[in-house]
């Protein structure tokens, strides 16, 4: 058996700002010194990133000063901009927006009115507030009251791989079920002020986005893409390396240049004795769904798996034209490469907090 993707959506907040024009405004957060400025504005032309949407641009048309009101100019080196009550406040308004459209797309897709689906699986690690955004997608989308919810949490990036693995599960004891998975993020909330260097990468990397799956059990050999195996692996001694931090001035992001060196190093070995537990090997696997946690990540990613460069050329993509956004960033490359219609099998890779690796078989 395998969980059949009847219906994938995605959705990005109307207005979104081009990464060179980001630095401008960065600078104003982060930086004091002309050596300050540049270091910063390195690194996010150097991120692989052109064009980041969030939540907080207000327009489209203004210069880059005139198009959010957010975050105000650093006042002084004590400053560290908005609270994370604050923060919170703006993901309790924006977040049931952006997935109710990407919710809305996925069961449009599937051709499934919203009344039979059976279990509601959602996904966020950069907001918290109860009743949380499943509240507001039961009421707007017409799902039945007595849905079951659950609700994937503080995961970071590989949120929803472990997401879909938790569908899978609930369709396995329940073959005649239907899920909706919905992962939603607006990691521009939690921009930090001052020259931190960690996390100006962080700040440089992450967008908003949100994506939606309806899918149910099918047989293994039916047609279309399922998810037929999922795997995981938490690297030892890498706690340090990738994790979140609840801040007075939202959440601090720790990203450290170990993360790279870590897959490097421990992603083939691991990966091959999965795949051969059912008969592939990585040399047989023509499509790769790898999370763009940054270029160097990806270019990791590749080099321990042996890639060719255009392997991993809709992550590239991914990133180029949205940025990281966390959890939904899986999603969005996986329906890109089922719309070109990307040969299977294909497999699904994603890197947490811990250094933890989500893998996912898709058929």
């Amino acid at each position: 058996m395998k969980f059949s993707i009847r219906g994938l959506g995605t959705a990005t907040p109307p207005h979104s700002v081009a990464q060179v024009d980001a630095v401008q405004a960065a600078q104003t957060f982060c930086c004091s010194t002309d050596q300050q400025r540049q270091w910063l504005r390195l690194v996010y032309l150097r991120s692989g990133i052109e064009r980041r949407h969030s939540v907080l641009l207000e327009n489209g048309d203004a210069g880059i000063e005139g198009r959010q009101s957010f975050y105000p100019p650093q006042r002084d080196p004590e400053d560290r901009g908005p609270t994370t009550a604050q923060r919170m406040q703006r993901y309790e308004r924006e977040a049931p927006l952006l997935a109710r459209r990407a919710a809305e797309q996925a069961l449009a897709r599937a051709e499934w009115p919203a009344s039979e689906i059976d279990h509601l699986i959602t996904v966020s690690c950069s907001g918290f507030v109860s009743p949380g955004f499943e509240f507001s997608l039961i009421r707007d989308l017409g799902l039945r009251p007595n849905v079951s919810r659950s609700q994937i949490g503080f995961m970071g990036c590989h949120g929803a791989l472990i997401g879909l693995r938790s569908a899978g599960m609930f369709s396995r004891a329940e073959p005649d079920s239907r899920v909706l998975l919905c992962a939603v993020e607006l990691c521009t909330l939690h921009q930090q002020y001052g020259f931190h260097q960690e996390q100006i990468v962080a700040n440089g990397l992450f967008a908003d986005g949100a994506a939606a799956i309806a899918g149910q059990v099918v047989p293994r050999f039916d047609p279309g893409w399922g998810i037929f195996r999922h795997e995981t692996v938490m690297l030892p001694d890498s706690a340090q390396c990738m994790g979140w931090r609840i801040g007075d001035h939202g959440f601090e992001m720790r990203l450290t240049t170990e993360v790279p060196e870590l897959i490097g190093r421990s992603l083939r070995g691991w990966l091959d004795g999965w795949l051969a537990e059912v008969g592939l090997r990585c040399e047989a696997v023509p499509t790769w769904a790898v999370h763009p946690g940054g270029p160097r990540v990806l270019h990791a990613t590749r080099e321990a798996l042996d890639l060719p460069e255009w392997a991993l050329e809709v992550s590239h993509e991914v990133l180029r034209n949205y940025g990281n956004m966390s959890s939904p960033t899986i999603l969005f490359i996986l329906d890109q490469l089922r719309q070109r219609q990307a040969p299977l099998p294909c497999v699904a890779l994603a890197f947490g907090p811990g250094l933890s690796i989500e893998a996912a078989l898709i058929l």
